[in-house]
């Protein structure tokens, strides 16, 4: 049972106290909460749930006309609190508050807090509302943490210690728009299979959408072109990944042509409308009049069932009414952009303020994941490179890992992914920067092998002499450089 405290009288407030164990110390936490000032927005419950050990506050954020943003607190009780604040991110268009997450990370001993990024209570919330492309493209996360920064040093009657944020695909573009933006909110950031290179990727999305529904794929073709990539890609590998997956998917035009042709030799089924349709899809997207690179194309070994879809954005620009295989890459994606691009690309490689603050992030892309495809990322980080003067300079404070066979949940490679939030926490408090992280192949809840991943550029190689995984030097870059045109400068 839930006990919540609302607007409700005092005296049916102190009521509920009692089954709260030391009553007094309560009273003063709770309604200290509950009539806690804050800007732009307002309380709305604080309950402590069903096990005792933690309090849950509740609270809506209105920064301007057309936003309101839903956030949650998860608060461990005092003896619990590890001193420390965790922001957490969302997926997808979000909408929704993941109380899983927050159970099991206040269970963990931080001070906890979500947002579901102002779009409730769906996508369609952002349609023609310039107000929620901002707040999910960067003011809702910014928000949570300064409001949930100050509902934790009322609560403990001290501010966090440190704090540390941690998402996955649009939680990775969060976290790099932290990272960019508001450099003093955090002082770690775990960044996995990061959506950062937002409307770009959504682009790759409608051009994988416009393609498959002129020439759809089987299940069985995806499965066979796939295998093809894989076969073809195995003279590069190690043993462990030779034939199963590809753990670097960068390949030349001859490469794709190659893997085509396999796939057909394998699959008779595969006319040459699909062959034609898989020349454009792992090419990627380009503008039509200038031919401009807009994204990269599926990575090999990769499904294509999974690379399209996720058309929401092209609804808040356009309407639904105008129909996808409608919009153009000429005039209606200069316009995408224009609307989009300032609010939502996380595309800033000036990260010399997190860093100069002590600052450290670790990022993660998966060789397998066609959802959020590596190339966008490695492009970013060599940018990141540049503007510091080189990768020893990148590498003093921010990490990048390129994970072998991870697709965006599970795999045919590694499917289980280190637990970066671990990784970063420990960096920033001992000063000892991680090299090989590990991630593992599990199957039917077992684990059935183990890899260290190294940071890029390095890659894992494997010794012959000793059978067992080594680092080796690995290239740099490799991937088509997206147009500057896609990716304007931030605005607020």
């Amino acid at each position: 049972m839930k006990r919540i405290f609302t607007s409700i009288g005092l005296v049916a407030l102190l009521s509920c106290f009692s089954v709260f164990g030391d009553t007094s110390q309560n009273e003063g936490k709770l309604l200290a909460l509950r009539d806690l000032k804050i800007d732009a927005g307002s309380i709305t419950t604080v309950e402590r749930d069903v096990t005792g050990t933690r309090t849950i506050v509740k609270l809506v954020l209105n920064p301007a006309k057309g936003s309101n943003i839903n956030v949650e607190v998860w608060l461990p009780d005092a003896e619990k609190w590890n001193a420390r604040f965790l922001g957490l991110g969302n997926g997808g268009a979000a909408g929704k508050i993941n109380s899983g997450s927050l159970a099991g990370a206040s269970a963990g001993g931080y001070a906890v807090a979500t947002t579901d990024l102002g779009t409730a209570p769906n996508s369609d919330s952002g349609i023609g509302n310039e107000e929620v492309w901002k707040d999910f493209g960067y003011r809702a996360t910014h928000l949570m943490t300064v409001v949930g920064k100050q509902i934790v040093k009322a609560h403990y009657g001290k501010a966090p210690e440190l704090s540390y944020f941690s998402g996955g695909s649009t939680g990775g573009q969060q976290a790099l728009q932290e990272a960019q933006r508001y450099p003093e909110d955090y002082d770690g950031i775990a960044a996995s299979v990061a959506a950062h290179c937002r409307t770009p990727l959504h682009a790759y999305f409608l051009w994988n959408d416009q393609i498959l529904k002129k020439c759809p794929f089987t299940k069985s073709q995806d499965a066979n072109v796939i295998a093809a990539a894989n076969e073809y890609m195995a003279s590069r590998e190690i043993p462990i990944a030779a034939g199963k997956f590809v753990s670097d998917p960068r390949c030349t035009a001859q490469d794709i042509e190659a893997v085509i042709a396999l796939a057909r030799n394998k699959d008779a089924t595969l006319t040459n409308e699909h062959a034609a349709a898989l020349k454009k899809l792992f090419d990627g997207p380009r503008h039509a009049v200038t031919g401009e690179r807009i994204f990269n194309g599926i990575p090999l070994g990769s499904s294509i069932e999974a690379s399209h879809g996720h058309l929401y954005l092209f609804n808040w620009v356009f309407g639904k009414d105008k129909k996808p295989e409608d919009i153009n890459f000429g005039a209606d994606i200069d316009t995408y952009t224009a609307k989009l691009a300032p609010y939502l690309n996380a595309e800033n490689p000036d990260l010399s303020a997190f860093a100069k603050r002590g600052g450290k992030l670790i990022m993660t892309l998966g060789t397998a994941d066609s959802v959020v495809p590596y190339h966008a990322s490695i492009y970013y980080y060599e940018r990141v490179i540049e503007r510091l003067g080189g990768l020893d300079q990148a590498q003093s404070f921010f990490r990048f890992y390129v994970v072998p066979g991870l697709a965006h949940g599970g795999g045919p490679g590694i499917n289980q992914a280190p637990n970066l939030l671990d990784a970063v926490r420990t960096w920033r408090e001992t000063g000892t920067a991680p090299f090989a992280l590990h991630g593992h192949h599990t199957e039917n809840g077992k684990t059935s092998w183990e890899m260290p991943i190294y940071p890029y550029p390095t890659q894992t190689g494997w010794n012959v002499a000793t059978k067992s995984f080594k680092p080796v030097d690995g290239k740099r870059g490799g991937v088509d450089r997206i147009a500057e045109m896609f990716r304007p400068a931030a605005v607020e």
